[in-house]
């Protein structure tokens, strides 16, 4: 089967024994609003905040992204298939800057990984995907630590970041954005850290 991702040029490339060759992408607003509209359609992906728009409401969305210098959108594939979307972003530019003190070296990240396949989940194939992002983000673009902020009422994201080493941070209430671009409800979160030493010392 051709790779229909094949003439895109990575942001980060890595292959993994027994896993696959996982790229990072950009995400491309138009020709990736099926795949994403399909995720964020789903039940589990509610903490999203985009279960019930149309694809043009999410692809508008991710074309308003990408033209920001501040907020970036990728599609994770591994071996031509489609497995995650990333997002990355600069917290001091985010609501996330009024609920902690920013660190020089600081970027955030969302993470939204494919549904499971027929098969169901595979044991250890959350973390392999975690470990490319963490080496693209982190490595690849030379940051000292990844914040992530889950909402509080999603206890198995919270556990999956926490058992790969994250540092929990405080509970916070992210303030409102009604912007004529973008709206953002309130959102109570479990702030956590990992910091690149633990990842990748040395």
């Amino acid at each position: 089967m051709s790779d229909p991702y094949a003439s895109r040029t990575p942001l980060h490339e890595q292959p993994i024994d027994g896993f696959g060759t996982v790229r990072v992408l950009p995400l491309d607003p138009a020709a990736d609003a099926a795949v994403i509209h399909h995720w964020v359609s789903e039940e589990r992906a509610v903490f999203w905040g985009m279960t019930g728009l149309t694809e043009q409401q999410v692809a508008g969305i991710y074309a308003h992204m990408a033209t920001l210098d501040t907020h970036h959108a990728h599609l994770v594939v591994r071996d031509g298939e489609p497995v995650a979307l990333l997002q990355t972003y600069e917290p001091e530019a985010d609501r996330v800057s009024e609920c902690y003190t920013v660190r020089p070296g600081d970027i955030g990240v969302h993470l939204l990984l494919a549904p499971a396949g027929p098969g169901g989940g595979q044991p250890g194939w959350t973390a392999r995907l975690v470990s490319v992002v963490a080496a693209y983000v982190l490595l690849g673009l030379g940051r000292r630590r990844v914040v992530v902020d889950p909402d509080v009422r999603n206890e198995k994201a919270i556990a999956r970041f926490l058992s790969m080493g994250f540092t929990p941070g405080p509970v916070v209430a992210l303030p409102e954005i009604d912007l004529p671009d973008v709206y953002l409800p309130e959102k109570k979160a479990q702030l956590a850290f990992l910091d690149r030493e633990i990842l990748f010392p040395g």
